[in-house]
């Protein structure tokens, strides 16, 4: 795993900086500091590739990580410093980023994106459910489990081209989204705007080797992988 990261810094060319996250968390609300510039780093896979295999192949997963995921880091942070941003965190450069040029908005919301992605994942779980408070908010919100994951599964299958599917809190209750492209509910141009505690990849990057077309089949297996503790501590945060 430590070889694998120190590949990935020298091949894609990653210059020393400050990091986007900590170990607990690649999304949280990040203070770098009074002069400290917003960077991107490369998030490790927290398992192997293989470790989703049945639902999410193992060269699936390291081309989608180290390829595209590395490929939008090392694009991210080139257009941070060819534009001269100065910002302290993440949340303060999507609510402005209509501003920004399309490489800075594509490729900041793809490291973001994807670096919350691979923490809400795990080895499949059999009866894969949420429990305590978050349950509780589902409940509350989506009238059960299954009534949310159906609505989840509606927003992301119908998502047209490219893009993603999130579960967002939004002035204190749970909200579902989709976005198109690298785009994100932190976002200042969303529609639905909120905190993304669960978001879905429905790239075709990210199931094609293994389903092909049949986009509802990925999403129906990805509920055996979801991390609901990782989504728990982020509602909670």
């Amino acid at each position: 795993m430590a070889d694998r990261r120190q590949f990935l810094k020298n091949s894609l060319g990653l210059a020393a900086g400050v990091a986007l996250a900590n170990s607990s968390s690649a999304f949280e609300h990040i203070n770098l500091g009074k002069n400290a510039a917003l960077r991107f780093e490369v998030e490790p896979l927290p398992y192997a590739y293989d470790a989703l295999v049945d639902v999410i192949d193992a060269k699936t997963m390291q081309i989608h990580h180290d390829l595209h995921y590395g490929a939008y880091v090392k694009n991210a942070n080139e257009a941070l410093e060819q534009e001269k941003v100065q910002v302290k965190n993440v949340n303060e450069l999507f609510a402005q980023i209509d501003k920004y040029s399309a490489k800075l908005r594509n490729n900041a919301g793809g490291a973001y994106n994807h670096a919350l992605f691979w923490k809400v994942m795990r080895k499949p779980q059999a009866n894969n459910a949420p429990t305590g408070a978050l349950a509780k908010a589902i409940d509350r919100d989506f009238g059960g489990f299954e009534q949310f994951k159906e609505q989840f599964a509606k927003a992301a299958a119908s998502q047209f081209g490219s893009g993603w599917a999130w579960l967002i809190v939004q002035n204190g209750k749970l909200k579902i989204t989709a976005t198109a492209n690298q785009d994100n509910p932190l976002m200042g141009n969303q529609v639905e705007k909120g905190k993304p505690i669960l978001g879905l990849d429905v790239w075709e990057h990210a199931y094609y080797l293994q389903y092909q077309n049949k986009r509802p089949d990925y999403i129906k297996n990805w509920w055996s992988v979801v991390n609901w503790d990782v989504v728990a501590k982020s509602l909670n945060a």
